[in-house]
């Protein structure tokens, strides 16, 4: 008899995973639900950085193995963009390691620093994959809960009251997944104080920082932060390239080079032409984030009236590529609203405990859908027999 690692015990098929399957049988039924849950844009990157990958992938010397660092090319970009964006310097040679997507980033890090038994801080609610990635790793779990009382930062205060003494590394993530929550140079500092204090590699985690956000920051730019941060970045979400795999591990050069000694063993370098599109991409001015965010700001007002009809409560001060509300008290939980929605409705949210138990009592609505499905959503909620 076969039997799998003991590793995946505590390891289910990601949520959305099994969720899809689900959405496309009822699909084959005739159902046409429209889709409000995966952040995964629907629009497609810059022509220009489409254009780099047409030219580049017909030339005969671009399609060998790559350097496990990645192209120079594509570091000096990642180098320029945090310098423009953000204000942070960056040695495009030691202190920036390209990735084939920055999930793949969570796992390196865990796999790099954790050792069995080792605790790791995760958010909740969070991104169900510093979960999973610990879990992996043979680490442990602490969880660090964010509620609205306190805008959903970290209770430092409630932390320091925690037994800390065998945490590794801390998860964070601002503007912060799923429930939107803005960046904060306050709580960057603090944060950076509480790794320093404990001796805790503070892990942040930024693909939403230019998605309806006027301020771009890294907690890379906080003095002394590479002392025990490092931070992932990705071309997801604010470039539309999701599909392409293309993430970004900053920090000090020590740091990369441990992750490095973990990922060369794991990958073979990513497509020459992927990361000279990519670097193009990140060349991109301010004209192409307004046009982004114009788009986006359009369809997030059409959420609010759709949160609207489902009775839901909100705040409008959210970054990123979703909405997230708190469900009317006549539903048990998230899901129950999330079910009602899909099975009456034909319409597809997020319930907000896949990312903890913290958001039990919420949903997440997703801004990767035209204003015309939207408006299709709220005809259908509204009017059922529709």
């Amino acid at each position: 008899m076969i039997v799998t690692a003991k590793r995946l015990e505590s390891i289910n098929e990601y949520y959305f995973s099994q969720k899809l399957r689900e959405i496309d049988a009822l699909n084959k039924q005739g159902k046409n639900i429209i889709n409000l849950g995966i952040g995964s844009p629907d629009r497609a990157p810059h022509p220009d950085v489409i254009k780099v990958l047409q030219e580049e992938s017909a030339k005969p010397n671009t399609h060998a193995y790559q350097n496990y660092k990645g192209s120079p090319v594509l570091r000096n970009a990642f180098a320029n963009w945090y310098q423009q964006w953000y204000n942070v310097s960056l040695d495009a040679e030691t202190e920036i390691l390209p990735l084939i997507g920055s999930k793949e980033g969570i796992m390196h890090i865990c796999m790099t620093y954790l050792n069995e038994g080792d605790g790791a801080l995760v958010p909740n609610p969070g991104y169900p994959t510093y979960r999973s990635a610990v879990q992996l790793a043979g680490g442990v779990c602490i969880d660090y809960g964010l509620n609205a009382e306190n805008n959903f930062y970290p209770d430092f205060e409630a932390l320091e009251k925690k037994d800390l003494s065998n945490i590794k590394l801390m998860w964070v993530n601002y503007p912060q997944m799923p429930t939107g929550q803005p960046a904060s140079i306050k709580i960057f500092e603090q944060t950076i104080a509480f790794g320093k204090k404990h001796n805790m590699l503070i892990c942040h985690d930024n693909p939403y920082s230019f998605i309806l956000n006027d301020e771009p920051v890294s907690i890379l730019s906080i003095d002394g932060a590479k002392d025990i941060a490092i931070e992932l970045n990705s071309l997801s979400k604010s470039q539309n390239m999701a599909g392409w795999r293309v993430g970004v591990l900053c920090g000090a050069g020590e740091r990369v080079n441990e992750v490095l000694r973990f990922k060369s063993n794991m990958d073979s370098g990513m497509f020459l032409p992927v990361q000279l599109a990519a670097a193009k991409a990140l060349s991109l001015g301010k004209d192409w984030f307004d046009e982004v965010n114009s788009v986006y700001k359009k369809r997030r007002d059409k959420v609010y009236e759709l949160l609207d009809d489902l009775q839901c409560n909100y705040s409008t001060n959210q970054s990123g590529l979703f909405v997230w509300a708190k469900i009317p008290d006549q539903y048990e939980h998230g899901y129950a609203l999330s079910d009602k929605v899909l099975y009456e409705h034909n319409v597809f949210v997020t319930p907000g405990g896949i990312f903890g138990s913290n958001g039990d009592k919420y949903i997440r609505i997703s801004l990767c859908a035209t204003e015309e499905k939207i408006e299709e959503a709220i005809k259908r909620v509204s009017n059922p027999e529709l």
